[in-house]
């Protein structure tokens, strides 16, 4: 679903675990990371797009997290200009509602088979901070929009063992 500046309406997932660790991704036969993400279908509220992508991207259900919140605004990244594909609505960049989940299943429930088409090959639990190093330069400022919103709740949020 892409708006009438061009930005694609776009969910973004951070995953954390019982060590405030985040759930980082590579993306399959690529040598980038990222965090789990996916587009909005028309009529689809956030919530629901979050649930799907979830399951298709990393094979979690609903009773597998706990969803503690999302970014109060849509983070926008445009895509290099090398990048954007000139078709029929031109997309120039992603518009991202940002959600902060904790597992809280075993991370045996993480499956990246789910579907025909994985987005990813390997996953691994980082640094907090470390996806600001690592992640394409144009997503980097989204990201760090979306970790710094989040942190209060990572601070002062106790830690289940």
């Amino acid at each position: 679903m892409i708006d009438k500046d061009g930005y694609r309406a776009n969910v973004g997932i951070i995953l954390i675990n019982k060590a405030n660790k985040v759930f980082w991704a590579q993306r399959i036969r690529q040598n980038s990371w990222q965090f789990p993400q996916g587009g909005v279908q028309p009529n689809e509220p956030a919530i629901a797009t979050l649930y799907r992508e979830l399951y298709e991207e990393i094979g979690l259900r609903p009773n597998d997290v706990e969803v503690i919140d999302s970014t109060t605004q849509w983070h926008k990244y445009r895509i290099p200009a090398q990048l954007i594909r000139h078709t029929t609505p031109l997309c120039i960049g992603q518009k991202q509602k940002w959600f902060l989940l904790r597992l809280i299943s075993d991370e045996s429930a993480i499956r990246l088979d789910r579907t025909d088409n994985p987005e990813f090959s390997s996953w691994n639990w980082v640094h907090y901070w470390s996806p600001l190093k690592q992640v394409i330069h144009f997503k980097r400022q989204v990201y760090r929009k979306a970790l710094e919103e989040f942190y209060p709740l990572l601070k002062y949020r106790k830690v289940r063992h």
